[in-house]
Order: C-alpha cells, then structure tokens, then sequence
C-alpha cells in the first residue's frame, strides 16, 4: 500500500514548530507494513490544501491528513 502524510500548518513552513507528527505517523505505518512515498506540508490556505489532496488521492492508496500543531486559532 503507497501512503503519503499531509501536514497542515503555517508554523511549520516558518520553522516556528517541530513537526513531530510526521516522524510518528510515518514510524507507526511503517510497523504496519504501509510504504510512506510522500510526506508534505500545506501552509494554512484551503485553495492550497483542496489542491494538495487532489494531487495525493489520484497518486497514494492512503492519505493521512494531520495539522493543530500550533498555538493559532484555525488549529
């Protein structure tokens, strides 16, 4: 099965936040026999992201979105 992670935030572009998330899921699916072939960030803009989803689901069998890793209020 091809995986791919998505991240959501603004705060890890900037270099504002470890993006720990990706290190964990990754290391999770991987025990689970999932091949991760992506992992990306989306800054927080939902053209950008509606975009990024598209592109992952017509390429990936499995697309794990995650994102809130910030103190801001569109967490």
């Amino acid at each position: 099965m091809k995986a791919e992670i998505i991240t959501v935030g603004t705060e890890i572009l900037l270099g504002d936040i470890l993006n720990t998330n990706t290190h964990y899921l990754s290391n999770e699916l991987a025990n689970m026999g999932v091949d991760v072939y992506y992992q990306i960030t989306v800054g927080d803009n939902e053209s950008r992201l509606l975009n990024q989803l598209e592109e992952s689901f017509r390429r990936s069998d499995l697309v794990v979105l995650t994102g809130g890793l910030g103190p801001t209020q569109d967490d």
